[in-house]
């Protein structure tokens, strides 16, 4: 039903990535893709009540959450390339699940995407820039069947700044490329890492995960904070840790905290 809903709304939609999307993609290579991006966006539809390119890219195997947080931090240019796959095949991806999508009664959303960083820069996706592919990527597809009060809090999390991010070091020799000083803690620029005071974060206090009601109060009380994360060899991929907020806004989380106890 899925592949009849995109075959249907594949000469009416247009194209919103490079010129080559069909290219070099063979009839049964492209029904396997399609069943992939359908099954990729709808879990994530079913799981959050909406779906994004970066959703389908992750469900499809293209993508890892290692290359997202190393984009999202500016370790990489633009995101496109921390993707497997060639760009003819990305861009027919994007077009299936652009399909799905309307096809699906989703709703179209655009939001910003800006790096996990204290500069807050404003995020590329391709190498090109090229507003409609930059577009493509920046669209949040929404579930009509959501509540208004879900739509509401699905936007504003879209809108929302994300999490600055400070990484756990996985080796002690590691350097700033701003003073040469070291640490335990290390926030990751373009140029290479930074630590803590050089990245404008030092006189923050450190709160490891474990208290989720004492985190979020002092996330809340806390005018800066940042998350802390850990490679795991394991599972290959970076976890959360803990937190960094302010002192004062974590001196009244634990007050408020043992008030109530």
């Amino acid at each position: 039903q899925a592949r009849a809903a995109i075959a249907r709304s594949e000469a009416a939609l247009a194209v919103v990535s490079t010129p080559c999307d069909a290219q070099g993609v063979r009839p049964k290579n492209r029904m396997e893709l399609t069943e992939r991006v359908t099954q990729a966006a709808d879990a994530a539809v079913r799981e959050k009540g909406y779906a994004t390119a970066i959703d389908v890219m992750l469900g499809i195997g293209w993508l890892q959450p290692s290359h997202v947080l190393e984009w999202r931090t500016r370790r990489l240019p633009f995101l496109e390339s921390g993707i497997q796959a060639n760009l003819s095949k990305v861009s027919e991806a994007m077009r299936l699940f652009a399909a799905w999508a309307a096809n699906a009664g989703l709703q179209p959303s655009i939001a910003e995407y800006s790096a996990r960083t204290a500069n807050r820069e404003r995020l590329r996706f391709s190498k090109s820039g090229e507003a409609a592919i930059e577009a493509a990527w920046q669209t949040h597809w929404v579930s009509p069947n959501l509540t208004d009060a879900k739509c509401a809090r699905v936007a504003a999390r879209a809108q929302k700044p994300p999490d600055l991010v400070v990484v756990a070091a996985r080796h002690s020799d590691w350097r700033c490329h701003r003073c040469s000083g070291t640490g335990q803690l290390l926030v990751m620029e373009p140029p290479g890492p930074a630590c803590l005071n050089c990245a404008g974060l030092g006189h923050l206090e450190e709160l490891p995960a474990g208290d989720a009601l004492v985190t979020r109060r002092a996330r809340s009380a806390s005018k800066l904070s940042a998350v802390i994360v850990r490679w795991s060899r394991t599972r290959k991929r970076y976890e959360r840790i803990g937190v960094l907020v302010e002192p004062a806004a974590l001196a009244k989380a634990r007050g408020r905290t043992e008030s109530n106890a």
